[in-house]
């Protein structure tokens, strides 16, 4: 017999009726618990954390509010002071950096001018720290100052003593060897424990020099999937649910548990050409990849914001770098057309265009670790079909990019690029346009004028004026050359708990400001 017959009904409305009573008591509960003065701020997001060291760990500990730099960054890229007062260079090849009073390490010891030089010298030794870009020589303590002596004058330095690989860890967080083994540095929220790669749980430092954070406890968890992420952050298991998908997030905006916030970060999607590829090499050919491509159609149905739509490589949120003059990246399929046949190409029975018996065929390389890349590359591959251009879409590990920059059978990469991981463009501009090219971006491409204007950016003394010409030249050469094409800006969405109060979004995501948040 059926367990549901018709005499077992009434015992099943009960069963479910105790069931949802039972389930809104258990919301009810955890809404409490989450508003509980001392009840722990739940951060959920998808950065793993492989290893402690500052240099892998992906700026984890600086977001997380647990470590500092000498130098930090507000919402419009001016630099501020962390765990350094001051800073000044009347050479830019020797930079004195005056320190915070008062600052003081977890452990209890003090925040001074030999353990911070102790710390740097040791990121620096690892070879993957940014100190590396600015060539650095020496770095030591005088009196209560941080040195830093360059071997050339590099205007950039407090902008690169800003990035995440170089907090400042109590010397104790160092074994014999250099190698950190604690996590101890001096911000709002110590570190008590770290579960590679997914969890570390934080308290709130009473060594802190600031104000008090008004949450004790944090624990960050990594989660892979973004629709993970979102479950949690409507069941209330993630006060925080940071990286959503565009999918997720139009579905979460009809909820009333969550609130979602966002903010344009300096991060590009572009996609790579390999610029010494004979299928390439010919400007007009990256032009005509550029003029078949519809950004608007893209941004629309994989991002779900048009807007994200890109015209040039810098967004408007990188004031001094977008140009607001500059002609704009446009969709012309007709225009595509024809400067593949100036090129020589001529189309085959199947529709793919030929040259010389050699077939337009590329291989596009994307990474599935963003959800929206493989959509976006099978968009390429059916816009690029458009216009006689096979594509042929490998999704592997993002590995694979250097990989095969490297030996040189890279053809087309496609990747989302942040332009300010240290917080003035210029040091990332320095590495990826370079001329011996770089693993996310120029591949056999290479432009004097933009050479030369990156360097003079480097030089102390330039005059406001002469900064925002050699800026305007460097958009204007990436725009014009096509070492990498411009497809869409980012924005970065955060959900929050009903509970949760207004979160400042970094767009440069050196802090996740845990400290400043409180229930409502």
């Amino acid at each position: 017999m059926s367990p549901f017959h018709r005499g077992a009904r009434p015992t099943l409305r009960v069963l479910l009726a105790v069931l949802i009573t039972a389930g809104l008591s258990s919301c009810t509960a955890r809404a409490s618990e989450h508003t509980a003065p001392n009840a722990r701020l739940d951060v959920v997001g998808p950065y793993e954390i492989h290893a402690i060291e500052p240099t892998t760990a992906q700026g984890i500990f600086t977001r997380l509010g647990a470590a500092e730099t000498l130098v930090t960054v507000d919402a419009d890229g001016t630099m501020r002071p962390g765990l350094a007062t001051a800073w000044e260079s009347s050479d830019g090849r020797t930079w004195r950096f005056t320190l915070r009073d008062g600052a003081t390490f977890h452990d209890g010891s003090p925040v001074d001018a030999r353990a911070v030089a102790h710390a740097l010298t040791v990121a620096r030794k690892t070879g993957a720290s940014t100190l590396t870009e600015a060539g650095v020589t020496a770095i030591r303590a005088d009196g209560d100052e941080v040195v830093i002596e360059l071997g050339k004058p590099f205007a950039q330095l407090p902008a690169v003593v800003a990035h995440t690989s170089t907090q400042v860890l109590a010397p104790a967080s160092y074994d014999a060897t250099g190698k950190v083994t604690r996590i101890i540095g001096s911000g709002p929220y110590r570190v008590v424990s770290v579960k590679t790669p997914s969890q570390v749980d934080l308290v709130a430092s009473e060594h802190w020099d600031g104000a008090a954070p008004a949450l004790e406890e944090v624990r960050y968890l990594s989660v892979a999937r973004s629709e993970n992420r979102a479950l949690m952050a409507e069941s209330g298991e993630a006060d925080i649910s940071l990286g959503m998908d565009p999918t997720s997030l139009q579905r979460l905006r009809s909820s009333d548990d969550v609130r979602i916030e966002s903010a344009l970060l300096p991060r590009t999607i572009v996609l790579k050409l390999n610029a010494a590829d004979p299928l390439l090499a010919n400007i007009d050919v990256r032009r005509a990849l550029s003029l078949a491509l519809d950004r608007e159609a893209m941004a629309t149905a994989v991002l779900r914001d048009p807007d994200m739509a890109a015209d040039q490589l810098f967004p408007p949120t990188l004031e001094g770098w977008h140009q607001d003059d500059l002609a704009p990246l446009e969709h012309d399929v007709e225009q595509a057309r024809a400067l593949l046949e100036e090129a020589g190409f001529t189309a085959g029975s199947d529709g793919v265009l030929a040259r010389d018996g050699k077939r337009l065929e590329v291989s596009l390389l994307t990474f599935p670790d963003r959800p929206e890349l493989p959509l976006l590359a099978a968009a390429i591959q059916d816009q690029l079909a458009k216009v006689g251009v096979a594509v042929d879409v490998r999704v592997e590990n993002s590995s694979e990019i250097p990989a095969r920059h490297a030996d040189g059978s890279l053809q087309l990469a496609l990747f989302a690029r942040g332009l300010a991981l240290i917080p003035d463009p210029t040091v990332t501009l320095l590495g990826d346009y370079a001329p011996e090219g770089s693993d996310w971006g120029a591949m056999g491409w290479s432009d004097t004028a933009l050479n030369d204007a990156l360097a003079r950016l480097t030089a102390p003394g330039q005059s406001a004026e002469e900064v925002a010409q050699d800026r305007a030249t460097i958009a204007r050469s990436l725009q014009t050359g096509l070492p990498t094409v411009p497809l869409a800006w980012y924005r970065q969405s955060v959900v929050l708990g009903a509970h949760v109060s207004a979160v400042e979004l970094d767009p440069f995501e050196q802090d996740w400001h845990l400290d400043e948040v409180e229930w409502r």
